[in-house]
């Protein structure tokens, strides 16, 4: 178990300050520090959290939001390659201890971290760019995909510097089951996940 950090004053944080800031003047967006460089994602639309919550169903039937390990949607996860960097994956599984591993601005520490997941939006270049090196970097375990814009679903595992060994596309009509080091047994149906994701045309 890790000591946690004592949070600094954010006036000492310029970038964690200005975050704070845009997040008080655009209530609903996210805000990330990726690189050293502010990162404002939209509200999600009603088909992207949809998609999380199919996407739940196979983590907690595997036993996997119990005493071991939680799923937590929208928690902070702070980046090691920068002084003020921080991720907010869309879902997340970590330890059941993680708020012992708390680090500063609602982020934990990415030790404590199984699995990241993020549905794309429409800044989704930073999901199949950005954020594959900050969570390589981070080295969690196994990041985990729904890219909307090109209808498949990414499963990457095995970080190494700022990358991952591992980058396995899947198309609508496969099954995926996750690495075993999640902790249970967790199988994805690709079709059903990326049509429930897809936003009705107007």
């Amino acid at each position: 178990m890790s000591a946690a950090s004592v949070e600094r004053p954010h006036g000492d944080r310029p970038l964690i300050a200005e975050a704070n800031r845009i997040m008080d003047r655009l209530p609903g967006y996210r805000v990330e520090i990726i690189g050293g460089k502010h990162i404002v994602s939209p509200p999600p639309d009603g088909p992207h959290g949809e998609a999380l919550t199919d996407l739940m169903l196979p983590f907690v039937a595997a036993g996997l939001h119990g005493t071991e390990s939680r799923l937590v949607q929208g928690i902070g996860l702070w980046l090691p390659d920068g002084a003020e960097d921080y991720a907010i994956p869309d879902l997340s599984l970590v330890d059941a201890d993680y708020q012992d591993h708390y680090v500063e601005n609602n982020c934990y520490d990415p030790v404590c971290f199984r699995l990241v997941l993020e549905v794309t939006s429409s800044n989704y270049r930073n999901d199949l760019r950005d954020k594959v090196a900050a969570y390589a970097e981070a080295k969690i375990p196994v990041y985990v995909i729904v890219d909307r814009k090109h209808q498949r679903l990414l499963v990457l595992t095995d970080p190494t510097g700022s990358e991952y060994k591992n980058h396995r596309p899947h198309a609508p009509g496969e099954i995926v089951t996750l690495p075993d080091s999640i902790g249970g047994r967790v199988t994805l149906d690709v079709k059903p996940i990326l049509t429930v994701a897809q936003p009705k045309a107007n």
